[in-house]
């Protein structure tokens, strides 16, 4: 099967090289493009990419959209499979890809993403542990009952998805989501009788060192998503969201990691917070 990369950037000077030569090197899969779509930059980003001959598409800042800039390119795509990554995602196996299609290509399921791990010990390396195990699974609808809000988690940090599929379900649907839209996504493959495959042998590093500031505004959005798609809430949000605060708690306490013991419940108050004022 054939596969398009579809990867949006913005002020990405020193993710991008590293980035590409990641999907060059990539082994046992047949990459028909790589479709690279830049958000107006204050930084070097375009400089590279012409340097460098890498082709790309470029866009207002009033254009761009996590689900409408995707979405725009998958359903022009002419590949098996579309492959959505983030700009920030360190790749450093050349079978990640390989990895992370694998089970679509074996028809086992419609889409799949990856593990991703953070290089920081921080509060996220724990999120990444809880959310992104060592232990790969497919989940479906008969899931629903045992996973709750966790049979639609899925991530276009480094995600596939069968393109015929993407397309039969009208991808996001046209909608301008700020954030979730892979969860947005998810639910619709689940409910159709679709299901979503978590590969822990496709590894990306994903990491981030957010304040409390960029914390607190990323789950107000999430607030604002929950809000506006509120048939989730029968789902669990409440359960999900405090289990993964009990795992970091005992985690770090297990570990002694003093910097997130101190900061946790900062950190988790953030979080809150931003999630009760997005749902207001």
């Amino acid at each position: 099967m054939t596969i398009d990369i579809i990867c949006p950037l913005y002020n990405a000077e020193e993710y991008l090289l590293q980035l590409h030569e990641s999907f060059k090197m990539q082994a046992k899969v047949k990459i028909n493009k790589i479709t690279y779509v830049l958000t107006e930059s204050k930084d070097k980003t375009e400089q590279i990419l012409k340097e460098h001959k890498i082709a790309y598409k470029k866009i207002k800042k009033n254009e761009f959209s996590h689900s409408l800039t995707r979405e725009r390119e998958a359903l022009k795509s002419k590949a098996d499979i579309i492959c959505f990554v983030t700009q920030d995602v360190v790749i450093e196996d050349k079978y990640w890809l390989y990895y992370l299609t694998k089970n679509i290509m074996d028809g086992k399921c419609a889409a799949a993403f990856s593990r991703q791990i953070s290089k920081y010990n921080n509060i996220e390396k724990y999120t990444r542990e809880k959310n992104y195990p060592d232990k790969s699974r497919i989940v479906s609808k008969k899931d629903i009952k045992k996973l709750g809000l966790n049979t639609f988690f899925f991530s276009d940090a480094s995600g596939a998805i069968k393109t015929s599929i993407f397309k039969e379900l009208h991808g996001y649907d046209g909608k301008k989501l700020p954030i979730s839209e892979d969860m947005y996504f998810a639910y619709k493959l689940i409910m159709n009788d679709y299901k979503i495959a978590y590969e822990a042998k496709s590894i990306v590093y994903h990491s981030h060192k957010f304040t409390l500031k960029e914390l607190y505004n990323r789950y107000k959005l999430t607030g604002q998503f929950f809000k506006e798609n509120s048939y989730l809430d029968q789902y669990g949000t409440t359960k999900a969201g405090g289990g993964l605060a009990k795992y970091i708690l005992q985690k770090a306490i297990k570990e002694c990691n003093i910097k997130v013991l101190v900061r946790f419940p900062f950190d988790m108050g953030a979080r809150l917070i931003g999630m009760k004022v997005g749902k207001r």
